[in-house]
């Protein structure tokens, strides 16, 4: 067994086999947990994914939200063990792979349509 079998069998077992099928320009719950003194609580972080990037153990997304006025992006790694959950609440229809645009976009226009054709 060589070095690279091993890492692959201990990043295997790290890896979350519950997580949905997430896309770029979904709006998402995730819950992340926060600890405060001793005591761990989980937080909703809700926004717009806009970017995915890498593969396996090393996933991860960042999601935008608007929190009073001000523009908040968040990178996220799905496997990681303070992410609890992540809810998909609805489904964008996008037609590119990174959503930086919407970086520049104010009010109303950095609405995404939504997309059925994909299950929640």
């Amino acid at each position: 067994m060589n070095a690279q079998e091993i890492i692959r069998s201990i990043e295997a077992e790290q890896m979350k086999s519950d997580l949905p099928d997430i896309y770029v320009g979904d709006t998402i719950k995730v819950g992340v947990k926060i600890q405060e003194g001793n005591k761990f609580r989980v937080q909703p972080y809700e926004g717009v994914v806009i970017a995915m990037r890498n593969g396996g153990i090393n996933e991860t997304i960042t999601v935008r939200k608007v929190f009073q006025g001000v523009g908040v992006e968040r990178v996220f790694l799905l496997h990681s063990p303070l992410v609890e959950s992540i809810k998909v609440l609805r489904r964008g229809k996008v037609r590119r792979a990174k959503l930086y645009y919407l970086r520049n976009l104010v009010g109303k226009a950095t609405r995404i349509k939504q997309r059925f054709d994909r299950p929640l």
